[in-house]
């Protein structure tokens, strides 16, 4: 597997996101912004992704290891490198997964919330993604959306959502994500695919897959072929051109301005 890939932050503030890739792997992580509130952690959201995203590369050389048992792991490895915080605050650090692996003329895919693994195939395009965090709370999240990005009144309103947000955080009601407990790893989405079947790969955070999803100014397959000829830097270089013809989230609403991207492109 020939991997590609890029991460850049989505403004002033540091990357939450993280990617590692190998001949056999590729992982990308998405912080969960804490917009602001109490966490119950000092260590912080890049900390927590740097640490967990080690221990999912580590916990993972095994290729017939399942994924879902790797991710269980790695959430515990690193829960025991702070127990002096408060793991059991909702809003403790936690991040998006999706990861890609190889094995024996397969692809294996995980995916714990909204960052998409898509896979470009000889007769079109599948998109792997979790979006069951868009089913909560759809009124606070319409309430954020009203307001220009960076103004006061948004930031009041996102804290709102992010606080209520957070009660239905890994909850059989609510949404997954990695945080402090393993069982999240039960929740992900996963499953196999024939390498044959499949052209090439995308594993991606959402701040990156937006261009399509959100603001619908590409398709897959113009993304596979930015890819192609640009690279992952190109692919994030586009959206923040197009983000940066609406500076404000009036054409399209959204949290932030920019949000941290990330993309691992993989090919054989």
């Amino acid at each position: 597997m020939r991997v590609a890939m890029d991460t850049q932050p989505g403004g002033a503030a540091p990357n939450e996101d993280w990617v590692a890739g190998t001949p056999t792997l590729a992982v990308v992580l998405d912080g969960l912004s804490t917009a602001g509130l109490d966490t119950g952690c000092r260590h912080g959201v890049p900390w927590y992704v740097a640490h967990l995203g080690g221990q999912l590369v580590a916990g993972l050389t095994d290729p017939v290891s399942p994924l879902a048992a790797g991710l269980a792991g790695a959430l515990e490895r690193v829960a025991a490198l702070h127990p002096e915080c408060d793991l059991g605050n909702p809003g403790t650090p936690s991040a998006t997964v999706a990861m890609l692996r190889q094995r024996e003329g397969f692809l294996d895919h995980l995916v714990l919330a909204d960052s998409p693994v898509v896979f470009e195939g000889h007769q079109g395009f599948s998109v792997i993604t979790d979006l069951r965090v868009d089913e909560v709370l759809p009124e606070l999240r319409a309430e954020v959306e009203q307001h220009e990005t960076d103004t006061a009144d948004h930031e009041e309103a996102l804290q709102r959502f992010v606080a209520a947000q957070r009660q239905t955080r890994n909850t059989p009601g609510g949404y997954w994500v990695a945080a402090a407990g393993p069982e999240a790893a039960d929740h992900a989405l996963v499953g196999s695919t024939p390498l044959g079947d499949v052209r090439a790969a995308a594993v991606v955070s959402d701040g990156a897959s937006r261009l399509v999803t959100e603001y619908a100014m590409a398709t897959w397959h113009e993304v596979f072929t930015m890819l192609r000829t640009g690279g992952p830097r190109e692919l994030i270089d586009t959206v923040r051109r197009t983000e940066a013809m609406d500076p404000t989230g009036r054409r399209w609403p959204r949290y932030k301005s920019g949000d941290d991207a990330s993309v691992i492109f993989c090919q054989w």
